[in-house]
Order: C-alpha cells, then structure tokens, then sequence
C-alpha cells in the first residue's frame, strides 16, 4: 500500500499531466482494472481501455490548464482527495471548473478508482 506521502506525490502528478495534456502519462498512473466517474453519478467507467477513450474524447480534444487550489489530504490506507482548477472553454466561454478528486492506490501505488466531485455549479466564467 503506498504511505500518504507516496498518495500525495501520485496524486500532484496526476495533475501535472492533466496540466500538460500528457495523456499517455495519466493512462500510466492507473490500474489495467481501474474505475473511474467523472462526474459522480454517472456510470463508472470500468478498465484502462474505457478510461483512455474518456481522455481521449474529453482533453484529447481542448486546450486546458489544471493547478491544485489545495493541499493534497491522504490517509494511511491508500486513498487521496484533492481540490484543483480545469481553466478551459465550456460553451464557447473562458471558464474555470473547480473539481475535487478522491482516489484510491492498489500495492502498486497506481490509480484503482477515481471519483471527480463537479457539476455545471461549479464552472465559473473567467
């Protein structure tokens, strides 16, 4: 199981890539048999086939940025959750989408489910 410090350095990546649009690089942070939904409530994705196409079809496809707007909070039992900022276009509109991340690590320390909290309420125009 990865320690806390291991989750948060895992869980800063994550949003490095994001930030960089290195898809191939998020993909390496998961699990084969990873979940992933995003947003909460729609249908988990299950399988690193199924999350690739997911990031294929939505940052594969537009220029954002992604920084954290908190600190990272881990437990000792393999699990994270994070604050962070998407600035993108939603709608034809400058926008920045505030979005809280909880993931959980297998013995490996890759991504084995992750869940974004984040609705239309939380898209605010820049």
């Amino acid at each position: 199981m990865p320690t806390a410090q291991q989750v948060q350095a895992i869980m800063q990546r994550y949003v490095e890539r994001v930030d960089a649009g290195d898809i191939d690089g998020i993909l390496q942070l998961y699990a084969e048999n990873a979940t992933v939904e995003d947003p909460v409530g729609q249908a988990p994705l299950q399988g690193i086939d199924q999350i690739a196409e997911f990031y294929r079809q939505g940052l594969g496809q537009m220029k954002v940025s992604a920084t954290l707007t908190g600190p990272v909070r881990a437990s000792h039992s393999g699990c994270g959750a994070m604050p962070f900022r998407v600035d993108m276009q939603w709608q034809g509109q400058d926008c920045s989408l505030h979005v809280i991340d909880v993931m959980t690590f297998d013995e490996q320390g890759l991504i084995s489910s992750m869940k974004a909290y984040w609705s239309e309420v939380n898209v605010v125009p820049r």
